[in-house]
């Protein structure tokens, strides 16, 4: 195990802006080219459930580094600024770290930062990029990946023993982001979502640090003969996603708990008025499906996101 720097900057009043890697290397190289992955959290600096899942990651490999058959590298804050300071993005800038990449050596602070974790990271066989959802909204695990490179990462998301996985088009925005520019570079990139922002959920890291190890004893990175139990997730390709947005304002309450099996036109919540005491709107599922995105923070603005459903594809839609 080796930490290294990999970038690093003066700032003002004496301080250091330090971006650090961690290295696991098996024990026996015998003198073979190895694989790598690379496990990355932390670009926005209000999401912690990678640094959970990294810890978890890191723990594990070290009471079984006999096991090893590959380079594990693991990168737990991306923005170490934006983490201290509670911000998503990076201080002072106000740049989200995930819509400036591929960045440049030369470019201002923030795309020195992200260009120097891309040519860090290219090169690995597989990359993992963790993220929470923000303040607003809780995710259940799941692994959101492009049209474009899904032939090869889809093979990879579903070893990861997450519930969903949600294959999008590409949308210009993308392409400025940490995973478009991995795998435009030749490594396989997934990026995985899940929890609330600035929490995090210890059950859903356990969930994903079982997926990881059993994507790397998929791909003869561990010797083990341990078997990593995962679920079967349910893709984007077999059905529609709705989205749930508030009407008007006011207090949302939701009927139904995070990740419930829902059916058409049952109440997903409602909207009050606490001045009032009137129930402004109820809110009720347009397919039968699966609540995989669910309003965590209660107050709310006319469009508001308030839940995702994973549902059947109607015709009309």
């Amino acid at each position: 195990m080796k930490t290294t720097e990999i970038f690093s900057s003066q700032l003002p009043v004496g301080e250091k802006l330090s971006i650090k890697r961690t290295r696991f290397e098996p024990l026996n190289k015998k003198g073979k080219r190895l694989k790598r992955i690379s496990i990355v959290s932390g670009i926005h600096g209000d999401e912690l459930e990678g640094q959970w899942v990294i810890f978890l990651l890191a723990q594990w490999l070290k009471q079984n580094e006999e096991k090893l058959n590959a380079i594990v590298d693991i990168y737990p804050a991306a923005n170490p600024l934006g983490i201290d300071t509670i911000t998503r993005s990076f201080p002072n800038y106000d740049v989200d770290l995930n819509r400036a990449f591929p960045g440049g050596e030369n470019e201002f602070l923030p795309g020195q930062v992200v260009y120097a974790l891309a040519q860090d990271v290219k090169g690995s066989d597989v990359a993992i990029d963790i993220h929470s959802s923000n303040i607003f909204l809780r995710e259940i695990p799941q692994i959101r990946i492009n049209k474009e490179f899904s032939k090869k990462t889809l093979p990879l998301a579903k070893a990861l023993n997450c519930d969903f996985i949600w294959i999008h088009d590409a949308v210009t925005v993308l392409e400025a982001t940490f995973s478009h520019t991995l795998n435009t570079l030749g490594t396989n990139t997934l990026v995985v979502e899940m929890g609330v922002g600035m929490r995090l959920t210890k059950e859903y890291g356990k969930q994903l640090l079982t997926g990881i190890l059993n994507l790397m004893k998929q791909e003869k990175m561990l010797e083990s003969e341990e078997v990593f139990e995962v679920r079967e997730p349910f893709s984007s390709e077999i059905g529609e996603v709705y989205y749930i947005n508030a009407p008007q304002s006011g207090l949302f309450v939701p009927s139904l708990d995070h990740c419930e099996i829902i059916k058409k036109e049952e109440k997903i919540g409602e909207i009050v008025d606490p001045l009032s005491g009137e129930v402004l709107c109820e809110l009720l599922s347009p397919s039968s499906g699966i609540l995989f995105t669910l309003r965590e923070y209660p107050v709310v603005y006319e469009g508001s996101l308030l839940a995702r459903i994973f549902g059947e594809k109607h015709e009309e839609s």
